[in-house]
């Protein structure tokens, strides 16, 4: 337990998995296997920055390893601890398993402010704790694969794809190492954005199922709904931008490091975004209101509340004010065990993260497949899908011509429907396609058990079951 009397961050999520487990009927061996973390690798290693030799502390946890290769994140944060690194990897482990991902879980840190660096300083340090890890094998296509998290991107898995191929020079899989890597180093088209992607179909999903918009004291569609987005990085951006431009859906408030701003009829996304980047923080942003304690927003009024950076942002301190009837937590972990409580007594909805957030991982698998197929999804069949497509709009023209049945076709609709899938639209349907999937396998329990009340309990007992299921059929 911590100073506020609430369990840790790993401590809440083995809390939340007992909820689980204790309304299945797991042999007690086998719960405890799939609870524990099997390893914590931890690095101290030192690179010569600015006339001196400076260490740093890394971790790489492997929670599960049901299936190979495992899968999670690496992040840079000044307060990375093993304690959340676990955590995270367990979640990895369970998120994988919900949206059918054959990976196991596992997760990485590194303690550091990469904003304290500079470009050049921060590919030294991540080049020397790719090697660290490659060493050991906790980089490797076939068993350990990470990818982007809080504080990394693109550039720094393109750092690490180049360690590891420099270290393994005849393995042709090299590029399937590391995912969320840039196009031109072997990534995928909708990665950047796809956790943020994810978060927009779950809420997509949720709202096409009246009976669960009800349940959270709502109805109709996303159109019109208000929300206030906490955190604009990469997941929390994408997300409110895709639900403010896409889906009618209004950002009241988004809150930041430095504050919050708010706008009843809502912000646009694309100039806030473009305004932090110019000025470091929300702060001074034309046409919105500007709040200094930009966690007080977290209890605006609103309808759908998105989380979308830290873990325990909404905790027992402010559980009991939070107004807002529907919760998704784009961010691993941001409501902790005891707030949770207290919002489920409330009849406050909550989208897990485990499933909210599992858009990243959707499409890093995708692009693991990508990469040990050595081709580009839509290469083979997009030209032929056009052809067919064709085939058929001459065969409506001539109709429509030469037997006078007075058929007309609208406007765009020949080049949409002569347009092939490429490989966006390819990804954007296989995550349309799990995350619908992964919610339906969650409320065939939510309401199929007089037993389970929230989405959270029936995520974990879906994952759960999956996880037991392979390991029963390894002979355990």
């Amino acid at each position: 337990m911590n100073v506020t009397g609430e369990p840790s961050f790993r401590e809440s999520v083995d809390l939340m998995f007992n909820r689980a487990s204790a309304l299945m009927n797991l042999s007690p061996g086998l719960e405890q296997k799939i609870r524990v973390c099997n390893s914590t690798y931890t690095v101290r290693f030192g690179v010569r920055l600015r006339g001196k030799i400076e260490t740093f502390t890394g971790y790489r946890s492997v929670h599960s390893e049901h299936m190979e290769p495992v899968k999670g994140g690496i992040r840079y944060a000044i307060n990375v601890s093993q304690d959340e690194v676990e955590a995270l990897a367990a979640l990895m482990t369970y998120k994988c398993a919900l949206v059918e991902t054959p990976f196991g879980g596992s997760k990485g840190g590194l303690c550091i402010d990469p904003r304290a660096w500079d470009e050049h300083e921060l590919e030294l340090i991540t080049r020397r704790f790719a090697y660290e890890l490659i060493k050991r094998d906790l980089i490797h296509p076939a068993q350990n694969v990470p990818a982007p998290d809080m504080g990394t991107g693109e550039r720094e898995m393109a750092w690490i794809v180049d360690q590891y191929a420099r270290m393994n020079t005849t393995d042709i899989n090299a590029k399937a190492c590391v995912t969320g890597k840039p196009l031109n180093s072997g990534g995928i088209r909708g990665r950047v954005e796809a956790t943020g992607r994810g978060v927009q179909y779950a809420l997509q999903e949720f709202f096409r199922h009246k009976e669960d918009v009800a349940l959270a004291r709502l109805s109709g569609t996303l159109d019109g709904k208000t929300a206030v987005v906490q955190g604009l990085g990469n997941v929390g951006y994408h997300a409110a931008k895709f639900l403010s431009e896409e889906d009618g859906v209004k950002i009241v408030a988004a809150i930041e490091r430095d504050g919050a701003v708010v706008d009843a009829s809502g912000l646009n996304i694309e100039e806030l975004k473009q305004w932090i980047a110019a000025n470091g923080g929300v702060k001074g942003f034309p046409g919105a209101q500007y709040v200094e304690d930009g966690a007080s927003l977290l209890e605006h009024d609103c309808d759908i509340l998105i989380p979308a950076a830290m873990e325990g942002v909404i905790h027992k301190g402010n559980a009991d004010r939070i107004r807002a009837p529907l919760i998704i937590e784009a961010a691993n972990g941001p409501i902790t065990f005891g707030a949770d409580e207290i919002l489920r007594a409330k009849g406050i909805v909550i989208i897990p993260d485990m499933y909210a957030n599992a858009g990243g991982v959707t499409v890093s698998y995708f692009e693991w497949v990508k990469n040990l197929s050595h081709i580009r999804f839509g290469r083979m069949q997009r030209r032929a899908e056009e052809a067919r497509s064709r085939l058929l709009v001459a065969e409506l023209e001539r109709l429509s011509g030469d037997e006078g049945l007075g058929w007309e076709l609208k406007p765009n609709f020949k080049d949409k429907f002569l347009t092939g899938s490429d490989e966006l639209a390819l990804v954007r349907s296989g995550l349309d396609d799990t995350m619908r999937t992964a919610y339906q396998s969650m409320r065939e329990v939510w309401h199929g058990r007089n037993d389970v009340t929230d989405l959270r309990v029936a995520a974990y007992i879906v994952a759960i079951s999956r996880v037991a299921e392979t390991y029963r059929s390894k002979g355990l």
